[in-house]
């Protein structure tokens, strides 16, 4: 009973409604401001927590995690540029449905499968934190690189009826990340001898131009009259429709919950791996890549379960999921405090009051998602000679803020030209962004276990994880592969 009361005293606080409030709204509007990240929104404001007390000023920042999360799914959906990495897989549905004039059904599917993912990963880290990050210790080199092979297999779920056209792109993407200093010895791959080239390609540069940037080439490209203007918006999301989601809902945030629980992971990964099961077990399959509400309400039920999930390591063994949260790591460390085994000893009642906190951010997400969607759905009954030089001006702004670096704005327009090649021979690109991001991931990994196992191939067949992600990978692959053939054996009808 004491516990009990020293835990509302924590938390009911004027000051903790305020903090979660605000830090939703400021996650929210940055996270659909293409360029400025939650990541970026989060280490801003981590110096304003330095005077308010440890439950409020973790609490501010898990807001602006959240509201990040959600916000990036919105200009992904209205001008197919995403506001955050894991926003690019719900703009391959996201806005087909606002070409179709159902941008406020798709805001809509997309805030509601936020909200529930966002509330199934807060449960899971309140009742399961300790054992989700037993699992996650048991994750070495060789169960990453195949969970990372099984990650690759969805390329053909993304590919839409061109699966070469989809595994060459993905191959280029590979290429392109490997393009910098090499992760073991240090020595220059594909710098052409530029120093801007030696620490990589950034992320929001190539994301920004390989999908924003051709839909403004696309529109001047084709001449088309500045007088057009986009249909009234009158879609709304019923309770049937949304009820025939809940099932891939709640299994794409457990996905979510299993892959943030993961230190290294990260949303994007779970984003589009949901996105693959749902599209693999969906019977409207056919429709993803078209405008399927189903495929907005998978990616991002994958990636907000990643944003719960990701505490689960940082608060349970003192181990940061991504990038976020060692930054919220900071937090605490200032405010001295050491997340891990210990701290659920001497400060439970300040967790549980954070978790309190945390299990209120999800309903105000879903209060602010609601008010605002009416407003920025209307962004797409904008002429798109009007709103097209905006997106290009916030296109330069985004990808300048993240480095201060013209050459990242030279990136852009060159991937921007990319991707319109891709748009013109009908090549998805979003292949080519998960070879783009998983491509370091499985290069890191492999050579990892290959030095770890000092040659010998039994390593990558270590223990039941990677067994079981071996499995999932042939799995996927057998699927695929039939897939592809009965489409080759569909057309080949059609056409005779």
């Amino acid at each position: 009973m004491d516990i009990f009361s020293e835990v509302l005293a924590l938390f009911l606080s004027v000051d903790n409604f305020i903090a979660i409030v605000f830090g939703v709204i400021v996650g929210v509007f940055v996270g659909a401001i293409p360029g400025l990240t939650a990541t970026m929104a989060v280490a801003l404001a981590l110096p304003f927590t330095f005077s308010l007390q440890p439950v409020t000023a973790i609490l501010l920042l898990v807001g602006i995690y959240k509201g990040g999360m959600y916000g990036g799914s919105i200009t992904a959906i209205l001008i197919k540029t995403p506001g955050t990495p894991a926003a690019a897989c719900t703009l391959l549905d996201g806005y087909p449905m606002t070409q179709q004039g159902k941008a406020r059904k798709a805001l809509q599917t997309a805030l509601y499968s936020s909200c529930i993912a966002d509330f199934i990963s807060n449960l899971s880290l309140i009742f399961f934190a300790a054992y989700l990050a037993k699992i996650a210790l048991n994750f070495g080199p060789p169960e990453f690189f195949w969970l990372i092979c099984f990650s690759l297999t969805i390329i053909v779920s993304v590919s839409g009826d061109a699966v070469i056209k989809g595994l060459i792109a993905a191959c280029l993407g590979i290429l392109t990340s490997t393009i910098g200093l090499d992760p073991v010895y240090g020595s220059e791959r594909l710098t052409f001898e530029s120093f801007d080239l030696m620490d990589g390609i950034s992320f929001v540069p190539l994301m920004i131009g390989l999908f924003a940037i051709p839909e403004v080439i696309e529109f001047y490209y084709r001449k088309i009259e500045p007088t057009v203007v986009t249909a009234v918006d009158h879609s709304r999301l019923t309770w049937h429709e949304f009820r025939k989601y809940l099932k891939t809902i709640v299994r794409s945030s457990v996905i979510g919950v299993l892959i943030g629980s993961i230190p290294g992971t990260g949303a994007t990964s779970a984003a589009f791996i949901s996105y693959g099961e749902a599209k693999r077990t969906s019977p409207n399959k056919d429709n993803f890549g078209k405008g399927e509400p189903e495929g907005v309400a998978a990616s991002e039920a994958g990636n907000n379960g990643v944003a719960g999930a990701t505490l689960i390591p940082l608060l349970s063994l003192g181990i940061p999921g991504d990038v976020i949260t060692a930054t919220i790591l900071g937090a605490f460390m200032i405010h001295g405090l050491t997340p891990g085994p210990l701290m659920f000893q001497d400060n439970l009642a300040m967790i549980y009051a954070i978790f309190c906190g945390i299990m209120l951010s999800s309903i105000v997400l879903l209060i602010v998602g609601s008010i605002t969607i009416r407003h920025f759905s209307r962004i797409a009954e904008v002429p798109k000679a009007i709103l097209l030089p905006l997106v290009l001006l916030f296109c330069v702004f985004g990808t300048f803020a993240v480095n201060n670096n013209v050459f990242d704005i030279a990136l852009m327009f060159l991937f921007g030209l990319l991707g319109f090649f891709f748009l013109r021979v009908k090549m998805a690109s979003a292949p080519f962004l998960i070879g783009f991001i998983l491509g370091p991931m499985l290069e890191d990994n492999l050579r990892r276990t290959v030095l770890i196992g000092k040659g010998d191939p039994m390593i990558f067949f270590r223990g039941p994880i990677t067994w079981i992600f071996i499995g999932l990978t042939i799995g996927s692959l057998i699927f695929a592969i039939r897939r592809w053939q009965s489409q080759r054996s569909g057309n080949t009808l059609s056409q005779s």
